[in-house]
């Protein structure tokens, strides 16, 4: 089995506690599909700087929201369990990179 990182882009972020609280249940349902593929949960992200060779910008230029690792058999295997992701439902997109061995 080789890891892949999902990588969360975009998406809206609930308004109210009860929306906030519904996300997180959506969540928690949708690693539970995942079972044991599912090696780090992740987390969010919060504040970001974009660092080039001769500067730095406030906030990341790629929008990226968090991400999560998982075990797959294959990037086809890994991009079709990231279809129910509760990013997708706000808008957002998961972008699927596997993780090379080192």
């Amino acid at each position: 089995m080789a890891k892949f990182v999902y990588v969360y882009v975009g998406g809206q972020m609930a308004e109210t506690p009860e929306a906030q609280e519904q996300a997180m249940q959506a969540w928690g349902v949708w690693f539970g599909t995942l079972g044991g593929s599912v090696t780090d949960m992740g987390n969010p992200f919060g504040g970001s700087a974009t660092v080039g060779s001769g500067s730095v910008v406030d906030g990341g230029a790629s929008k990226v929201g968090g991400y999560s690792i998982i075990e797959a058999g294959s990037l086809g295997d890994a991009t079709a369990k990231a279809a129910g992701c509760p990013v997708l439902q706000g808008g957002g997109t998961v972008e699927v990179y596997e993780a090379i061995p080192m």
